[in-house]
């Protein structure tokens, strides 16, 4: 009976054990069934790899130009993976807004544009960084060139951030000035500029052979000057015209007659688009003038074996001078997602890095849009054995801005006339201007 108990027992005790095991094993099985569908249903929900979010950059550069834009393109793209630019090149700026202004209407603009209105800014057309600069910490608003960041400013808001700049500066023969006795220091002011170019030109039967000097044709030339002499287009209120003062006056009237009666001076005008700068420039290079005044975007055709640059001249007793300084700037047209709009913005402040846009004015020999640019390695290199590419960025520091015409371009319409009948119809500047700005008041009075 004993031995029966005993083998009872053994019996439910390995029973027990034999249970045990079946549902620790079951629960193992039970365990390993539920890891393998925890980890199928993880892997189901798990987010694939984010894919770059693709934007379209339209600028209108051509040639030499074009092609340093899509070597940028292409080392951006290879530096990060967040964001793909993908680039549309037009022939030119104004084709540019062209195509802008359709796209805009039919609401399918690009993320970014090499472009700037700011008409179209104040209609809400081009989209506020504002927030996004705020929200960045490397921005370093103080290194830039100001004149060129406030281009793109609209009430405290910025709407266009600057991408290179341009200005136009001196190019001298180095052998004109040597031969005549001069050095640089004698043309840092507009009447020293005049005594050098009298003492350069050469004339023979009454005919003028070889100029002292060529201002280039336009508006632009005369309106620097008039700026670095204290004059302005309009009134502080803006609402006078003032483009017949005594400062306007006086700077035209100079430019008459040392081109007209003086003959030390001379201008190349009309032809097909760009052929009467490239003419002002074969004068200076085949050795027909002393000098020009030409685009900082010019270094790329200029041989400095045998020019050099320099600034703009100043004033007698005004002081340095005040040339315009221009950012080509590019902005985010209004309407395109937050998505595409923070990338076109990784996009644009990667082009201004000033590493970036160092090597751009080493390229194309426009400015540079951060003053750190004298800084970089790369830049501070080239500028010892090319010292005319510092000439640009340091007139910028101390420069004037566009003026921004609010009738949409009839001030500016009526001042390019203006030159005209001074430059190349020898109108005394006083009755030209006059009748300039009576057209342009009628059209500021249009706007009230």
């Amino acid at each position: 009976m004993l031995k029966m108990k005993q083998g009872l027992a053994l019996m439910m005790v390995s029973c027990f054990a034999l249970l045990a095991a079946c549902g620790q094993s079951s629960g193992n099985a039970n365990s390993n069934a539920d890891s393998g569908a925890s980890a199928t249903a993880d892997a189901a929900v798990a987010p694939a790899p984010k894919e770059p979010v693709t934007i379209e950059f339209w600028y209108g550069l051509g040639g030499k130009l074009g092609d340093t834009m899509k070597e940028k393109i292409e080392l951006f793209n290879s530096s990060q993976d967040e964001v793909t630019v993908k680039g549309i090149a037009q022939a030119d700026y104004s084709e540019t807004e062209q195509k802008l202004q359709a796209a805009i209407a039919a609401k399918q603009p690009p993320a970014a544009v090499l472009s700037s209105n700011m008409n179209w800014a104040k209609k809400g057309l081009f989209a506020d960084m504002s927030d996004l600069i705020a929200a960045d910490a490397a921005f370093n608003k103080e290194d830039f060139v100001q004149t060129f960041l406030e281009q793109g400013q609209l009430d405290g808001k910025q709407f266009f951030l600057p991408m290179y700049g341009t200005t136009q500066v001196m190019y001298y023969r180095k052998d004109a000035l040597e031969k005549s006795g001069l050095t640089p220091d004698d043309f840092k002011t507009w009447e020293g500029l005049a005594a050098a170019a009298t003492k350069m030109t050469v004339k023979a039967g009454g005919k003028t052979s070889f100029y002292g000097w060529e201002p280039m044709w336009g508006r632009e030339n005369m309106m620097d000057a008039v700026f670095s002499k204290g004059g302005t287009v309009l009134s502080e209120d803006g609402k006078t015209v003032m483009i017949d003062s005594p400062e306007w006056i006086e700077t035209w009237e100079l430019f008459r007659k040392w081109i007209h009666e003086d003959q030390i001076m001379t201008i190349h005008s009309g032809g097909q688009g760009w052929e009467y700068w490239y003419k002002t420039i074969d004068d200076v290079m085949k050795g027909q003038a002393a000098g020009y005044i030409g685009s900082s975007g010019d270094q790329g055709d200029l041989d400095f074996n045998i020019v050099a640059a320099m600034e703009q001249p100043g004033w007698d007793g005004i002081g340095a001078g005040k040339p315009v300084a221009s950012a080509i700037m590019a902005g985010i047209p209004a309407g395109v997602s937050e998505e595409q709009k923070a990338a076109a913005y990784k996009w644009l402040t990667f082009f201004s890095k000033t590493e970036n846009t160092a090597s751009w004015s080493i390229s194309t020999g426009y400015i540079a849009v951060r003053s750190s640019a004298l800084e970089d390695e790369e830049y501070k290199a080239f500028s010892e054995k090319n010292p005319q590419i510092k000439v640009p960025l340091m007139q910028a520091a101390h420069a004037s801005a566009p003026f921004q015409d609010p009738t949409g371009g009839k001030i500016n319409d009526a001042l390019k006339i203006a030159a005209d009948k001074v430059q190349i119809g020898n109108l005394s500047a006083e009755q030209a201007l006059k009748e300039a700005k009576e057209t342009a008041q009628k059209e500021l009075d249009r706007l009230k």
